[in-house]
């Protein structure tokens, strides 16, 4: 059988689907659009079932994307994930909101159980619900009590899905009638204010009590959502929760780069040597192992939030951040991606899917690459110290720790800024508009917050990786093949020199890649990206490590250590500084001036320069067009403000 979970937002539906199908479950997207669809495996017996939760919603009339998947599929029979029985899951402490969506499911004749979720809300509420009376009023309809967050209930609700023969149908409206043409704004606002006439005046016989306001969620909101003191509370959460991801991320890191590079170096020692252990050491083990590298990070990040919307913080800090948002074409659910970023584009372009309005999706997954992540800090710190003194402004103040906050602060602006322009350009079929409820305060299900992580991180690892490996072996082929033998003779040209022969093994092995890199494929681009990059000051060199700092902006550090062959610059990172302090242009000036040094990490600000996240835009957009529009604009921003620092620097 095919069943469909149905129901509003902040009823427990996805805790319902994670406790009938645990890990078995993979996450799609419906064909066309990209509202995430999970389905489910459920073996009941003998026999396997298949459960697809869809999107959490109101009504069945579609006012967004995620109500149009649920309209296109409910309203034809013929459609592939058109269910078999509908499993509506209900909040048993805010039935009559509930009630509307399944008087809805009831008239189009799907067979239907009903879920009252959230039972231990009705004691501790005061609450009196009388199933018996639900079941007169939806009749052929079964109501089962639950509690998905502990698995309570879930046997009979087994039994009542798999076991009890389809529903006749009743219907409870003026009419068995849903409008055909999606247009007909006024044919579905007519018909539900009808249902809510006529939920409202059987409620009274169902809910027999009013409920008791819950103090500790009263209190606590008085606090959390308080106008100034919610602010400065969430501020104090966001920073000890990056503390914690940028303190306890870069041990595993360091680890899982530390151990794809020794694994890299012992295949390359131990396979015969070839061109296909070049391909396996250089390119497909480094490509995997940049991907497996910011796990730690994505799945530290996902686990604190799983934890806030587990106990239902995280929609109050939406709720207060909606107001601020607004002007720049976002609401409040842009603000935990955008922090998110600060740490890594990546699972900051994946928490967008909170974001329920597809054009302010769609704005903050644009501009979020545009706060800078934790993998610009190596080239800003290698940047800084080569052209910005070190000193002391107003006798206090380092000038290095003040620019690096300035480049900061530089992306967060500009990321409001484009907001606006974007929230201009980019047009919506209706007025967004945020439909939030604020759930009670509860304890964290672990089994949840686990299965979001792993969720989470299987996506990115399996859709994402993909592409990221891809790239990182056509990267190795560029870098590694050239035209005719010329990196053959410049190899040798090299080796023929007297400075190469008072050089160590390990240095003359390291200038000859570098003669060799610069005859590829790859320094040939170099060499032709010259003249574009001139004006900012930047020589074929750098224009190389702008190439492959594409596969991820860390890369830029390791692309110049290779091309002014220093052994390694993690164990003695002056020597790449002094060779870079080094270098002269044709008329005797430093390569990395105050200018240049400056022009490069305002570039660095700007540009996209990380496949990774061109992955995942393209995942969660569902399209090409949106990362191609974003390298565009990114681009030209990082051209121009870089241009106009080197020239106001000069």
């Amino acid at each position: 059988m095919k069943v469909a979970l149905f129901g509003n937002p902040n009823t427990g539906k996805s805790s319902l689907f994670n406790h009938l199908t645990g890990l078995k479950q993979h996450v799609g997207n419906f064909p066309g659009v990209t509202v995430e669809k999970k389905i489910g495996l459920l073996k009941f017996g003998d026999i396997n079932h298949s459960i697809i939760d869809f999107p959490g919603v109101y009504s069945i009339y579609p006012s967004s994307e995620d109500e149009q998947v649920v309209y296109d599929v409910i309203n034809n029979p013929e459609h592939k994930d058109y269910p078999d029985v509908a499993c509506v899951v209900l909040d048993s402490s805010n039935l009559s909101r509930n009630l509307l969506l399944l008087s809805q499911l009831y008239d189009l004749k799907i067979p239907l159980v009903a879920v009252l979720n959230m039972w231990d809300l009705v004691d501790k509420r005061n609450i009196l619900v009388d199933v018996e009376k639900l079941g007169i009023v939806f009749p052929g309809v079964e109501f089962i009590q639950t509690n998905a967050r502990v698995g309570f209930g879930k046997e009979r609700l087994l039994s009542a899905l798999f076991n009890s023969t389809s529903a006749t149908v009743y219907c409870p409206t003026k009419d068995n009638y849903i409008p055909a043409v999606l247009d007909d704004k006024v044919a579905q606002e007519e018909d539900i204010k009808f249902r809510y006439t006529w939920i409202n005046e059987r409620i009274s016989q169902i809910v027999r009590s009013k409920p008791n306001v819950d103090d500790r969620t009263k209190k606590l909101d008085r606090l959390l959502t308080h106008p100034i003191i919610g602010y400065f509370i969430f501020l104090s959460i966001l920073f000890l929760v990056f503390q914690f991801i940028f303190s306890f991320a870069v041990v595993p890191m360091d680890f899982i780069d530390l151990k794809f590079s020794q694994f890299s170096n012992w295949v390359g020692m131990n396979m015969p040597a070839g061109l296909l252990t070049d391909l396996v050491s250089q390119g497909i083990i480094p490509g995997i192992g940049g991907v497996v590298v910011f796990i730690p990070q994505i799945a530290l990040l996902f686990f604190f939030l799983a934890i806030l919307e587990e106990t239902g913080y995280l929609s109050r800090v939406v709720f207060i951040m909606d107001r601020l948002m607004r002007p720049f074409g976002l609401n409040g659910k842009s603000v935990v991606p955008l922090m998110s970023s600060v740490a890594c584009a990546i699972p900051g372009v994946m928490a967008t899917r909170t974001i329920a309005d597809w054009k302010e999706r769609l704005i903050t997954i644009l501009v979020s690459p545009l706060m800078s992540c934790s993998a610009r800090i190596p080239v800003f710190t290698l940047l800084i110290s080569l052209s910005i003194p070190q000193k002391q402004v107003a006798g206090i103040f380092n000038l290095q720790g003040l620019v690096l906050m300035a480049l900061y602060l530089l992306g967060i602006v500009s990321a409001l800024l484009v907001s606006i322009i974007l929230n201009r350009l980019i047009t919506r079929k209706s007025a967004g508009f945020l439909l939030l409820e604020l759930p009670s305060y509860k304890n964290p299900r672990w089994t949840n917050v686990l299965l979001n992580v792993w969720e989470k991180v299987r996506i990115f690892s399996w859709d994402a990786g993909k592409v990221i490996l891809v790239i990182s072996v056509l990267l190795w082929a560029l870098a590694s093949f050239g035209p005719g033998d010329n990196m053959e003779k410049a190899a040798s040209n090299c080796q023929s020199t007297q400075d190469f022969a008072r050089l160590s093994q390990q240095d003359q092995e390291q200038l000859i890649a570098s003669k060799k890199l610069e005859n590829s494929y790859i320094g040939i681009m170099g060499k032709g990206l010259e003249p574009v990059i001139k004006p900012l000051g930047y020589d074929w060199k750098i224009g190389i490590s702008l190439i492959t700092s594409f596969a991820a902006r860390e890369v830029f550090v390791g692309s110049l250590a290779t091309i002014y062959a220093v052994h390694d610059e993690s164990a003695d990172n002056l020597r790449l500084i002094d060779r870079m302090k080094r270098e002269k242009k044709l008329d005797g000036t430093p390569v990395y001036s105050l200018a240049s040094g400056s022009s490069l990490m305002v570039f660095y600000v700007f540009a996209m320069q990380c496949m990774a996240t061109l992955a995942v835009v393209k995942r969660e957009t569902n399209s090409w067009k949106w990362p191609l529009i974003q390298i565009l604009f990114m681009g030209i921003m990082a051209y121009s403000a870089a241009l106009l620092t080197f020239l106001t620097l000069s």
